[in-house]
């Protein structure tokens, strides 16, 4: 498959919706339930791993596949992407001054949350071309639409 930029940002794109739901909702939720910072990331980490694959898993579905295979693909295509995504947007959440520590209404949770997650589509845009040049990640799910 052609590696080119424009379908590592679409991919990246993709990633991101799903990464960034369960990202979302994990420090909304983590930070309204008092959560220590490790226990918000690691909720924020399991839900962006969830919505990512559920994304990708409807789509796959959708084109025919049945669940076992659509379920390989979704683990194929998103898991290198989505774990880049979710070290880098959790790292900056880490180190941002006060950022896990603000509340719901403040303007630095938001702030950061949304700085962290346009950090990680930067640099996870270059991951997803490598992958796809080499015929992996978003290129399997390509790849299982036209088989």
């Amino acid at each position: 498959m052609k590696a080119s930029w424009s379908t590592a940002v679409s991919a990246t794109l993709h990633c991101l919706t799903g990464c960034a739901i369960g990202e979302v909702l994990g420090m909304v939720v983590g930070t309204a339930l008092g959560l220590p910072a490790w226990g918000t990331v690691v909720l924020s980490v399991a839900l962006a791993f969830a919505f990512g694959y559920a994304l990708t898993l409807r789509g796959v579905l959708k084109g025919g596949l049945g669940f076992a295979a659509a379920l390989k693909v979704a683990l194929a295509a998103d898991t290198v992407s989505i774990a880049v995504m979710e070290v880098v947007d959790n790292a900056v959440m880490l180190v941002v001054p006060g950022a896990m520590d603000a509340g719901l209404a403040d303007p630095l949770f938001w702030g950061a949350l949304v700085g962290s997650l346009a950090v990680a589509f930067v640099l996870t845009v270059p991951v997803n071309r490598w992958l796809i040049a080499r015929g992996k990640g978003h290129a399997v799910v390509h790849h299982s639409h036209h088989h």
